[in-house]
């Protein structure tokens, strides 16, 4: 059977609809095998400057800039009421782009897939994928679609999975590996009625770390607004609550969020996510490729979900599109992605890891203007890959004050606890 498509994709969501559009426009021929229908509720609403010049790339700025909100920069505060830093990404180190979106998820991938469509790509909703199987020329899927039930299959040149945190290939190979340090468990709604500041301040990214926990604000529409909370998935358990009374009760225990909350209602049922940190042990075969949650997930706390999701679709169709001009350069191309995609959530990763000390939060809550470490540290919240020795010399000296805070104590102490009456 010859191949119909130059490339399969599974999964719809940043990750596949980007590499789609970028395919479809430079003139392949693509299908997108989505299992769920579009719009559907998703996390992970709060995007970086980074991403601005893909989406100027796909041509979704002007969609975006109607639908969406914007995002102005973050601001992390402490349980104990000692500190709170705002930050705004038009004080970033040599940041491009001083704003992103603050997104409606469903709304945002809805948008992202229908404009994969636009553009080209063959889109099937509803639809799911069994049993890829992969030969010297390319790749036989079995699919189901809800409308017509049965069986059937299609032939691809190339597949990309960016079928989510399941990965179709990652589970048929047994590649994922989790982050045993990283065991979190998350619950989450939207809610109405949250106490916002007024002008910028209103559209920034909030979190708030307490000893044992943290916490997110996020505006994703005039009214509505994300909020979470992170914990141990080992702390949940030991709570023995659902967790519906999970979030209310810490809610409840955080003065900072309690006076954020205390109009607020909720507007969306109570979601939880636990134990989501991993990556594949690798991210290209012979015909495949993973992107977006596919290859890996480091951690919701800097909203690098979409960020790399749509930097992996961008690398994955720019990759198979050299392919399919030149099969010659497939293992140098395939390999120049896994470096790059796990560079990225390596330094990531340490800088989750970093989070999860105290001493993070009480350096990053005493900034300084020598050597233009706060700056540098900002641009790495936006979204900058730290790829320039400017960035990566002062990331060096930032975890060196990081180390030596964990000894010496070069910036007050904070318990991260909220002060008890």
């Amino acid at each position: 059977m010859e191949p119909t498509y130059d490339v399969a994709i599974i999964g719809g969501g940043p990750a596949g609809s980007t590499a789609a559009t970028l395919l479809a426009r430079a003139g392949r021929t693509v299908i997108v095998l989505e299992r769920e229908k579009f719009p559907r509720f998703h996390i992970g609403e709060s995007l970086l400057p980074y991403s601005m010049a893909a989406f100027d790339r796909l041509g979704l700025r002007e969609k975006m800039d109607a639908a969406f909100q914007p995002k102005h920069g973050g601001e992390i505060s402490t349980a104990c009421g000692t500190r709170s830093l705002k930050f705004y990404f038009k004080d970033g180190f040599r940041l491009k782009h001083h704003r992103a979106y603050q997104v409606m998820r469903a709304d945002f991938d809805k948008m992202l897939l229908d404009h994969a469509a636009e553009n080209g790509a063959h889109v099937l909703e509803e639809t799911t994928v069994e049993n890829p199987a992969f030969d010297d020329d390319g790749v036989t899927l079995t699919i189901r679609r809800k409308l017509t039930d049965g069986p059937e299959t299609l032939r691809a040149r190339y597949l990309i999975d960016a079928s989510g945190r399941n990965s179709v290939v990652g589970s048929l190979f047994k590649l994922r590996q989790s982050y045993t340090h990283l065991q979190k468990f998350s619950v989450f709604a939207h809610f109405e009625g949250v106490v916002l500041d007024e002008g910028i301040d209103r559209t920034l990214t909030r979190l708030i770390r307490s000893h044992d926990r943290w916490f997110w604000i996020i505006p994703v529409t005039e009214t509505r607004t994300s909020v979470g909370v992170v914990m141990d998935s080992a702390t949940f358990k030991k709570l023995r609550q659902s967790p519906e009374d999970a979030l209310e009760q810490s809610l409840r225990e955080q003065p900072v969020m309690q006076m954020r909350m205390r109009d607020a209602t909720r507007v969306s049922p109570v979601y939880s996510a636990g134990d989501y940190s991993y990556r594949n042990a690798r991210f290209t075969g012979d015909r495949w490729m993973l992107a977006g949650d596919a290859a890996g997930f480091i951690d919701p706390i800097f909203s690098t979900g979409v960020f790399l999701a749509i930097l992996s679709g961008e690398q994955s169709a720019d990759t198979l599109h050299a392919i399919l001009d030149n099969p010659r350069r497939r293992p140098r191309l395939f390999a120049r992605y896994e470096k790059s995609m796990n560079r990225v959530m390596d330094m990531y990763l340490r800088f989750v890891n970093a989070w999860y000390r105290h001493e993070f939060t009480e350096v990053f809550s005493n900034p300084t203007s020598r050597f233009q470490l706060a700056p540098a540290i900002n641009a790495v919240l936006a979204g900058n890959l730290g790829g320039s020795f400017a960035i990566w010399w002062r990331l060096q000296l930032f975890y060196l004050v990081l180390f030596l805070q964990r000894r010496i104590p070069l910036c007050p102490r904070l318990t991260l606890k909220p002060e008890t009456p």
